[in-house]
């Protein structure tokens, strides 16, 4: 939907099962629609797309995706942003640092990512600006040489390239935004900060990087990180980075108290990757593969004295209980400079793909409901 000062919100479909586009199809007519009827049923909807990359090989059919640019204006709906970070199937089977692959040294990503601008291009409306969302360069595990991260470089530089053909050929302005993660190749502000400054060096005088790539910031994961909205985003302004679009979503804060960790064994599941940041009373921060790994006993520390961030996005309207907070402080902080500043970033979108693997105490409703509630916490939560 749009709100005011030309912001745009929609909440991602990923949190639906699309691995081709026919389900990807029916998933948007059998839920989307369902949460639109709720949330706006008489104005123009925002959608946020997910497309696999064989949904985009097979939507990017002349015929296909002109009876999709038809549907969207029957129903009175509009694309503004595609998540192009999962390249492949994404529920019911194990994902985990699969997720990352192909990363940006592999021309696949390359072909992939380019496919969805030229569908995004298609299907946007004039006078909205466009977004794509993807891996943040490639897992830690996956990057150990320089000459991989200088591939990375390239490929990027190649995948702006064809934007700004793109743009200038439609007279469409579109983006792209690497997502940071933990443990991944982008994990921090000042990690992305550094690469932003190595892409930029590569071709001192384009201007093309800063209009055309920026950063998908994702609540859930930089407050895993301990970082301070107010800090990421002076640090993004301070290089030129463009916010490209803000993913919101919640991560779990726990005391890893005896009674929390086997609470916690509910959230372990086998789709998923759910690093986890501890933080000590002195600062020191440890990082942990997955939450299965931070359990093992030998990784006890004094609850009262550590605190852990879990990569596992909870339902934005999730209450606090006496074992697990949320990090639901870092959106509204965001949100608040938002309001000050519209123009920071205008696309929204809410993203809590682990609708599959909640804990039952999270399901207790429809994935409809769910996705309504989110709706109504993020307006609320944003006061525009």
């Amino acid at each position: 939907m749009q709100l005011k000062h030309g912001l745009h919100l929609a909440y991602c479909t990923n949190i639906h099962r699309g691995e081709d586009w026919r389900e990807t199809f029916d998933s948007l007519q059998r839920y989307t629609m369902a949460v639109r009827a709720q949330v706006a049923p008489k104005q123009p909807y925002a959608i946020g797309l997910r497309l696999s990359d064989l949904a985009s090989r097979e939507l990017a059919q002349p015929e296909t995706l002109a009876s999709f640019k038809n549907w969207l204006e029957t129903n009175n709906c509009y694309i503004f942003t595609i998540n192009g970070f999962p390249y492949g199937r994404f529920h019911g089977t194990r994902v985990k640092e699969q997720v990352y692959l192909p990363d940006w040294t592999s021309p696949d990503r390359l072909a992939f990512t380019n496919r969805l601008f030229d569908i995004l291009a298609e299907l946007l409306p004039s006078g909205i600006e466009g977004s794509v969302s993807t891996v943040p360069c490639s897992f830690k595990e996956f990057s150990r040489t320089d000459e991989q991260v200088q591939v990375m470089c390239e490929t990027l530089w190649q995948c702006v390239g064809h934007i700004l053909q793109l743009s200038e050929r439609t007279g469409k302005t579109l983006h792209l935004g690497l997502e940071p993660e933990p443990l991944c190749y982008l994990e921090t502000s000042d990690e992305t900060v550094r690469f932003f400054d190595r892409l930029q060096t590569m071709r001192p005088k384009d201007e093309s990087l800063r209009r055309f790539l920026g950063v998908n910031y994702d609540t859930c994961h930089l407050a895993v990180e301990f970082e301070e909205p107010h800090d990421v985003v002076q640090r993004f302004q301070r290089h030129g980075i463009r916010i490209s679009k803000i993913h919101i979503s919640s991560a779990l804060k726990v005391r890893p108290t005896p009674e929390a960790r086997q609470a916690l064994q509910a959230f372990a599941d086998d789709i998923y990757f759910h690093q986890v940041v501890e933080r000590t009373a002195d600062g020191k921060i440890q990082c942990y593969r997955d939450l299965d790994v931070a359990l093992k006993p030998e990784h006890f520390k004094d609850p009262q004295t550590t605190e852990w961030r879990i990569h596992f996005h909870i339902p934005l309207h999730s209450a606090r209980t006496g074992l697990f907070d949320n990090t639901a402080d870092h959106i509204t902080g965001l949100f608040q400079i938002l309001r000050s500043n519209p123009s920071l970033c205008t696309h929204l979108e809410m993203e809590t793909y682990t609708w599959e693997v909640l804990p039952p105490e999270l399901k207790n409703r429809s994935v409809v409901d769910q996705l309504v509630a989110e709706y109504r916490w993020t307006l609320n939560a944003l006061g525009l």
